[in-house]
């Protein structure tokens, strides 16, 4: 069964930095990716980021460019999001999924499985 469980969340200052994790597990996929996404409360789901789990290549939604990196450890099955310059418009909860032909997008659709999300808040 594939699991993917989110964890790293919380409450930052504006202009503050988290780190959240992204525990994999009960994968098959040869190669795949991992992406991040958030949502807000009543709004649609929008990615962030994806990681390739073969060659680390990335992709970055334009909004986060120069703050959010996407890294990964094969070894422990945990990608990561690392996010600096926290704003308060980054306060939504944090998805990770997993898209098992790599397809390097960020469409919702492609993604198969999901995690349960943690929740981000920033204070202004």
């Amino acid at each position: 069964e594939v699991q993917l469980v989110e964890s790293g969340g919380g409450l930052v200052q504006a202009g503050g930095s988290l780190r959240l994790s992204c525990a994999a597990s009960g994968f098959t996929f040869d190669d795949y990716a991992i992406g991040w996404f958030r949502q807000a409360p009543g709004k649609e789901r929008d990615g962030v980021a994806c990681i390739s789990s073969s060659d680390g290549n990335t992709n970055y939604a334009d909004s986060v460019k120069g703050r959010f990196t996407i890294s990964s450890d094969n070894a422990k099955n945990t990608v990561y999001l690392q996010m600096n310059k926290l704003k308060h418009e980054d306060t939504v909860v944090y998805y990770c999924a997993v898209d098992e032909v790599a397809t390097m997008t960020l469409g919702i659709p492609l993604y198969d499985y999901w995690g349960q999300g943690t929740q981000v808040t920033v204070s202004s």
